[in-house]
């Protein structure tokens, strides 16, 4: 089936190309809440700037959504803790306006510095005044970033090319990569105390609202100038509007506001404010860049792909994806065969590689296999994002391990469930990345994972024509076979025979082969793609 798309915001038209490319893509905007609960049904994934809210409500109504994009970097208009819940992949592109947002911040500091709008303002209405627009060089002054991540660099850049003095704080942030961009790491009041000019690039969250209050106003200089591209919670506003009014700070250039649109008068209309609608990506370069950023990772996601940015899965650098998408597909298919092997609740998994992956590398593979073993025990949507979080509500424990015994393989990766009884299956990738499982509980085995396996334990010895037999009763039953293997290297005398099969073996034909001689289990597992399961 076609996927559906539906994209909610404006969206640049090379990134509604690539959309279309993808699946039906349906453009709505401007709805509200209500509406979109109304709409979303039925839509593989939805695609937003940062006007439309995603919250849960909507989310818990798209029950067909498997990605929500944001084009651009924030996504605190999405609910993602209500969408990981859901299992639901969440993605933004935080690359593709980084350097708009970055010339906007400088832009607002020359600006406020030099009074420009006002200055433009009275020429308009008139007036020759250039007394009164007195302003302010910058170079040699000391610039303040509260925020040091992609955007807040880049700004570092730009104001060590103007001649400034950088300080920078960002506890995320380690003293060499602030080094690097020309910044000296140190401690927020030390920022707002020493800077001229305080530039904000924090993140949204609950430790950064109103993180600029009266108290840290205060430690400002009363000369100093407050730059707000990131996002206005950021700033206690009515202590804002205090400070500019009472000549505790000189001035402030805002692009974001506490509720947008802003309806706060009271801030935006002092003469010593320059405020500019949330514009700092509105470049026509950024909205193709974040535009097709996020067109294509919902076009990945959509096909079985890993994103380049998720933002609710176990995070990756783009430069990783390429090592390891060749193991998803394996993950996904020793998960199915565990499931099919489990008994009894699952208390423990425990993922091995012996592959060269980083820990987060394997991370990302570990969900994709513990997604598969979780899909049988909850009627809830399951995969690699709320996997883990699934896992910890039933009190799983998930633990990954760096496997010595490669059997001979190069890449091999393992999966040990313990339950009722313990369970172990092993894969490898072999030439150009092809999976096979090699190993069930010691039994040896080169089994591609394609179609039905049917997976027979008998005692051995045995009699001749035991193949034969069970050949017949699939035959009987309209099941053609494949592939057929036997394994005895298990410790015991009781052997394994895997079968590919190219259909859905009946009861009928199950219970006369349980029933043959010395036959001691019988399962089958079904190893469904990615995109089968989708």
């Amino acid at each position: 089936m076609t996927p559906r798309l539906l994209v909610c915001d404006n969206l640049a038209d090379e990134g509604l190309a690539l959309l279309r490319e993808a699946g039906d893509v349906v453009v709505r905007t401007g709805l509200s809440e209500p509406e979109l609960v109304a709409l979303v049904p039925g839509f593989d994934a939805l695609i937003v700037r940062s006007a439309t809210q995603i919250t849960a409500p909507v989310i818990e109504a798209a029950t067909a959504c498997r990605v929500i994009a944001r084009a651009g970097v924030g996504v605190d208009n999405i609910d993602v803790p209500a969408a990981t819940r859901r299992g639901i992949l969440v993605v933004n592109s935080p690359a593709g306006n980084i350097l708009a947002a970055a010339e906007h911040a400088l832009a607002l500091m020359l600006a406020a510095a030099r009074s420009l709008p006002q200055a433009n303002a009275a020429l308009k209405a008139g007036v020759w005044d250039r007394k009164s627009f007195n302003g302010r060089q910058i170079e040699g002054k000391t610039l303040g970033l509260v925020g040091l991540g992609n955007v807040g660099a880049e700004v570092a850049r730009r104001g060590r090319a103007l001649g400034m003095i950088v300080l920078a704080h960002d506890p995320y942030v380690t003293e060499e990569r602030a080094a690097a961009v020309g910044a000296r790491l140190t401690d927020l009041a030390t920022v707002l105390a020493e800077s001229d000019l305080v530039s904000l690039h924090a993140a949204a969250s609950a430790e950064t609202q109103h993180m600029i209050g009266a108290a840290q106003l205060a430690l400002m200089k009363p000369d100093a100038i407050l730059v707000n591209t990131a996002r206005g919670s950021l700033i206690d506003e009515d202590a804002l509007v205090a400070a500019l009014t009472s000549g505790r700070l000189a001035a402030a250039a805002l692009d974001v506001f506490a509720e947008e649109p802003t309806s706060n008068r009271a801030l935006v209309e002092l003469p010593n404010v320059i405020a500019t609608p949330h514009m700092g990506a509105m470049t026509q370069e950024a909205q193709v860049n974040v535009a097709v950023d996020a067109a294509r990772q919902v076009a990945d996601v959509l096909a079985g792909r890993p994103p380049r940015w998720p933002v609710n899965a176990p995070p990756l650098p783009p430069e990783a994806l390429q090592v390891v998408a060749p193991f998803l597909p394996l993950a996904q298919a020793l998960g199915q065969l565990a499931r099919g092997l489990q008994q009894g609740p699952l208390r423990r998994v425990e993922v091995l590689s012996s592959a060269d992956l980083a820990p987060e590398y394997l991370a990302y593979v570990g969900a994709t296999a513990l997604a598969e073993l979780l899909c049988g025990v909850t009627d809830e949507p399951v995969n690699a994002i709320n996997a883990a979080l699934l896992a910890r509500e039933r009190h799983v424990e998930v633990a990954q391990t760096r496997l010595e015994d490669d059997r001979g393989y190069t890449d091999v990766l393992e999966l040990r469930l313990t339950a009722e009884a313990p369970v172990a299956v092993a894969g490898a990738l072999l030439d150009r990345g092809h999976p096979r499982i090699i190993e069930l509980d010691g039994y040896e085995l080169d089994l591609p994972p394609e179609g039905i396996a049917l997976l027979v334990w008998r005692r051995a010895p045995s009699r001749p024509g035991f193949i034969g037999k069970v050949g017949t009763l699939l035959g009987e039953a309209g099941v053609n076979i494949s592939a057929i293997q036997v394994s005895h290297e298990a410790p015991g005398e009781v052997g394994l025979m895997a079968l590919t099969v190219q259909s859905d073996v009946p009861e009928a034909a199950l219970r006369p082969i349980a029933q043959l001689d010395g036959v001691t289990r019988i399962e089958t597992v079904a190893f469904t793609s990615a995109e089968g399961r989708a």
